[in-house]
């Protein structure tokens, strides 16, 4: 992969199975292209069944080429750590051996050292019993796997989904990382409120509920996409949403189901599902089972938690993949 278009930088990131690290970076806005591929190793152009085999020295791996304008290395990497177990340094998960391990390949200084920092946070945050065992390693030559290899998980949605749950990094994901808060960052935290306003702020990283009725989308009948307030990951589309008469947004289903995670709300006596993003970690609302057909849901959600991108904006702000919906 090329990154010689003006202001663009790539991060190569290896998690265990390359499969499963392009699908949380395709959708982000300021990726450009996410490849599967291997590097690391010594042999130039090797085949998948030669670096399985483990004699290459290669690690499954992907290249992001990404706008640093529009999603900060900060970012991937908060992503990359969401995906793995970086205290395994026999592999991840079911696939076992070298050509599995974790790594960063750092491409230049200012990556080497957001690598060390994030590295210490995670070390130092008590998440985990054993330390971070996550190579960091200079940036090698990257060979593109074969074509099969490529979106795998669109391609082969079924087996995808299947492995992804049947090595264990589902689970794992949602045990360590959904269901726990985020590895402290106060650098992150202050950067967040001053882009964020006070409600939004203390609705996706407070868990606050804005007022019903008295708020921007809970009567917005205009056509596109909702996305994250934060990352711009996209949650929701005008075509979901109905009046549902909570004074809230309300959506029959998400956009693409693995862009949420939800998780058991015990606050305030209720026993509520909790509806957060999966990128940012933002809460985003609730689901309840009192929807209209065809999904019976109902996706509560504050609007202070999105921003609304009409369709007529929707080339412009990166999301012109998803104007065919609207046709």
């Amino acid at each position: 992969m090329d990154s010689t278009n003006t202001g663009m930088k790539l991060a190569t990131l290896a998690g265990g199975c390359f499969w499963c690290l392009v699908p949380p970076y395709a959708e982000l806005p300021g990726v450009i292209k996410v490849a599967a591929g291997y590097t690391g190793g010594h042999k130039e152009k090797p085949t998948y069944e030669e670096v399985c085999y483990g004699n290459t020295g290669h690690i499954e791996a992907v290249q992001i080429r990404y706008d640093p304008q529009r999603i900060s290395y900060d970012e991937l990497l908060d992503v990359f750590w969401r995906q793995i177990d970086p205290t395994d340094a026999g592999g991840q998960f079911a696939d076992r051996g070298t050509s599995y391990r974790t790594a960063i390949f750092y491409h230049d200084e200012e990556q080497y050292q957001k690598a060390r920092e994030a590295i210490s946070r995670i070390d130092q945050s008590g998440r985990f019993t054993a330390p971070v065992a996550t190579l960091l390693l200079p940036a090698q030559p990257f060979y593109p796997a074969e074509e099969y290899h490529q979106d795998y998980y669109k391609k082969n949605p079924d087996h995808y989904n299947r492995y992804k749950a049947g090595s264990g990094r589902e689970a794992f994901i949602k045990n360590f990382w959904t269901e726990a808060a985020k590895i402290p960052d106060p650098e992150h935290m202050a950067d967040l409120a001053k882009k964020l306003t006070k409600l939004q702020f203390d609705v996706t990283q407070n868990n606050a509920t804005e007022p019903p009725f008295r708020n921007a989308y809970w009567d917005n009948h205009r056509a596109g996409i909702y996305v994250d307030i934060v990352s711009g990951e996209v949650l929701f589309s005008s075509l979901d949403k109905f009046d549902s008469s909570c004074g809230w947004p309300s959506f029959t289903k998400p956009l693409r189901k693995d862009s949420l995670q939800e998780k058991s709300d015990l606050s305030h006596g209720m026993r509520r599902k909790e509806v957060r993003s999966q990128q940012a970690d933002s809460h985003l609302g609730h689901v309840f089972p009192d929807g209209p057909a065809p999904t019976g849901l109902r996706y509560c959600i504050n609007s202070a938690a999105l921003r609304f991108i009409p369709v007529e904006e929707m080339e412009a702000a990166g999301y012109g993949e998803y104007l065919s919906l609207f046709k």
